[in-house]
């Protein structure tokens, strides 16, 4: 995995804040794992390894890395972020100040800043900024009776999954 651009909050992943025009020669320090997705947010990144966790870095003001402080991490992060037990990642999106993810069970869970209900939770508090806050103690979305998410997407500040039943839902307060 390489990334280039603005490099400020470390959201680059190279454990500084430089800004690069070009490619890195050398690729993010995953650890012994390779990236099979990977999505920028404003200021953080979040991606989904080989082994199906999910692991982020750069600007956590609002919780957006899901790690349950609110700590910058300029490198990605050595841990992964906590899904709820036995729980792995499908797809991700990351945008605005929000991570959501699709979990193989085809649920669907949200973290970050969550100023207009864009987490999805029918509240506007942020989550993954404090410890207790993620992994069984965060809720999954509920998308309807029966219903799974086959694909999420972020925006600044709402979130929209496909759900298997062909339809769209989306949420913040206004559109929940």
């Amino acid at each position: 995995l390489k990334c280039w651009g603005y490099g400020a909050n470390g959201r680059l992943g190279y454990g500084d804040s430089v800004s690069l025009g070009t490619p890195s020669n050398n690729p993010i320090d995953l650890g012994n794992h390779t990236a099979l997705a990977v999505s920028a947010g404003v200021a953080h990144t979040c991606a989904i390894l080989d082994d199906a966790t999910v692991r982020c870095w750069g600007d956590n003001a609002q919780g957006q890395l899901g790690m349950g402080n609110m700590t910058q991490l300029n490198a990605p992060s050595t841990t992964a972020v906590d899904l709820g037990t036995g729980r792995t990642a499908v797809s991700i999106s990351s945008l605005g100040n929000h991570s959501c993810v699709v979990l193989d069970n085809g649920q669907a869970k949200c973290w970050g800043y969550n100023n207009v209900g864009q987490l999805g939770l029918g509240d506007i508090y942020n989550r993954g900024d404090d410890s207790g806050e993620m992994g069984t103690d965060l809720p999954a979305i509920f998308l309807g009776d029966g219903l799974t998410a086959n694909a999420i997407a972020t925006g600044g500040d709402l979130t929209c999954a496909i759900l298997n039943n062909n339809t769209v839902k989306c949420c913040n307060t206004y559109a929940n």
